[in-house]
């Protein structure tokens, strides 16, 4: 299974865990900063860490907040490897574009139809710093 994405932010190839989000996530008040788990308890993947994933977000819930916790994230090491939106979140990629600012090495950042998504839940995917998605 292969998918080219758009590539929304650039950032390195990535080969990780794919979590899929099945909601839409607020990160101000749905993830926590500091251990980068999904902290908002009426989310379907309340408690799981995103640390580290290729994390697929069918939508995010306003916040002009939520480039600060990506920051917080990416600063302290614990964001996840890629983010892939359905649509793009000017808010949310504020916070990589900072970060990049910073000095900081950040997650590549992509768009890709939700229709994808629950397919990739789980897999192993490697994703190219040209977009291209692939799972095993």
């Amino acid at each position: 299974m292969t998918f080219d994405a758009e590539v929304l932010l650039e950032g390195p190839a990535v080969d990780a865990a794919a979590m899929a989000l099945t909601a839409p996530i607020s990160f101000w008040g749905g993830v926590n900063p500091k251990t980068a788990e999904v902290a908002d308890p009426r989310h379907p993947e309340y408690g799981r860490c995103i640390a580290g994933t290729a994390l697929f977000v069918p939508a995010t819930v306003g916040s002009s907040s939520a480039a600060a916790i990506l920051l917080e994230l990416v600063h302290a090491g614990i964001a996840p490897a890629a983010i892939v939106l359905h649509e793009p979140d000017a808010i949310l990629l504020l916070g990589l574009i900072v970060a990049k600012e910073m000095g900081y090495r950040t997650p590549i950042s992509l768009r890709l139809d939700a229709r994808h998504f629950a397919g990739l839940h789980g897999r192993a995917v490697s994703i190219t710093d040209s977009g291209r998605i692939s799972a095993d």
